[in-house]
């Protein structure tokens, strides 16, 4: 069985080789969705019974661990010296800094990174993360999977 929550959250960014307008400083309205899957748990009295995770806890973990901490924020690369040095000489200005060029591609496959150890074979139902999906547009997204 698999299941998926969406989360919606707002960050700017910039592609600093693109050939295009994405160079510039500009923002998006991503969604990101998370899809776990395992066996429907069966454990007769327990509020996660009929469930492979309760989608309140799938919504917790990933604001935790990815959607609190970029909402808002700009997620600027390591390298982008010149932007990163705009961004930190603003105090108190919500900057995440990455180790990876902000494109939906590497951005989907960090969320993943950092989500994936968080979803726990709790209940013996073997749960695991397989699929995030990170929108940058509503027709545009990219998929980590597990491989």
């Amino acid at each position: 069985m698999r299941i998926t929550r969406r989360l919606e959250f707002d960050a700017g960014h910039r592609i600093p080789d693109h050939a295009s307008q994405c160079r510039h400083l500009h923002g998006h309205r991503y969604a990101l969705e998370i899809t776990l899957s395992g066996e429907v748990i069966k454990a007769d009295g327990l509020p996660v019974n009929g469930m492979i995770m309760d989608f309140a806890d799938v919504k917790r973990i990933a604001k935790e661990l990815v959607v609190d901490r970029w909402d808002h924020a700009f997620l600027v690369y390591r390298g982008d010296t010149r932007v990163l040095d705009f961004l930190t000489s603003m105090p108190e200005h919500k900057t995440v800094v990455l180790d990876l060029v902000p494109t939906a591609e590497n951005l989907a496959a960090e969320a993943f990174r950092l989500l994936d150890p968080a979803y726990r074979d709790t209940y013996g139902n073997h749960l695991r993360l397989e699929r995030v999906r990170l929108y940058e547009t509503p027709n545009c997204w990219a998929d980590a999977v597990r491989t």
